[in-house]
């Protein structure tokens, strides 16, 4: 007998713990913030870019011009993406394949290209601004690398090189939809032609 009123006393106490704890008024827990889904990471590192977001730039100062259409080695996942000098001139080097470039400006316009896994791009006719698009695309390049890692800093080396492939994903796509321009630039033919006198 006494066992089992000492079992129903402990069952009461418990029960009483229970009730007080359920009808407490103090503050409840505060809920963790949801971290951002990957989508919503690559769209801020997006809007963070604003003008210096690469295909931005391909866009609104390469596309404006007169162009004509470059074959890209793209770069393969973990392929290296190098600009030598060689005896035939200044070649790129994507992993184990190699093309030669007509100079050093274009080498180095079109590697940030192959960085990106772009297969086709648009290069200026004129070859003097080349080199300062080339500039400015490459630390385009650099800065939306290294704003994928701080938006995906204390997340993760996953989540990391998940935001760097997403974000080095949806610029290749909208540098292709942008195109790649004719492979031959478009000149205006409208030359007049002198009369013959009889």
């Amino acid at each position: 007998m006494k066992s089992h009123g000492g079992a129903a006393k402990t069952g009461a106490a418990i029960a009483g713990e229970g009730g007080a704890d359920a009808g407490s008024d103090g503050p409840a827990a505060p809920r963790a913030k949801r971290a951002p889904s990957s989508d919503a990471t690559v769209a801020e590192i997006t809007e963070a870019l604003a003008e210096v977001w690469l295909p931005r730039i391909y866009r609104e100062r390469v596309m404006t011009l007169r162009t004509r259409s470059h074959r890209v080695l793209p770069a393969t996942r973990g392929a290296m993406v190098e600009i030598l000098h060689t005896l035939l001139g200044v070649e790129l080097k994507v992993g184990r394949r190699r093309m030669l470039c007509p100079d050093l400006a274009t080498a180095r316009y079109l590697a940030v290209f192959a960085r990106v896994g772009c297969g086709e791009v648009a290069v200026p006719y004129d070859i003097t601004k080349i080199s300062r698009l080339a500039d400015d695309l490459e630390s385009a390049w650099q800065r939306m690398l290294l704003l994928a890692g701080h938006f995906a800093e204390g997340r993760g080396p996953a989540f990391h090189s998940r935001i760097r492939a997403a974000i080095i994903a949806k610029a290749r796509r909208e540098v292709a939809e942008a195109g790649a321009g004719s492979a031959i630039p478009q000149f205006n033919q409208n030359t007049k032609q002198r009369s013959r006198r009889s």
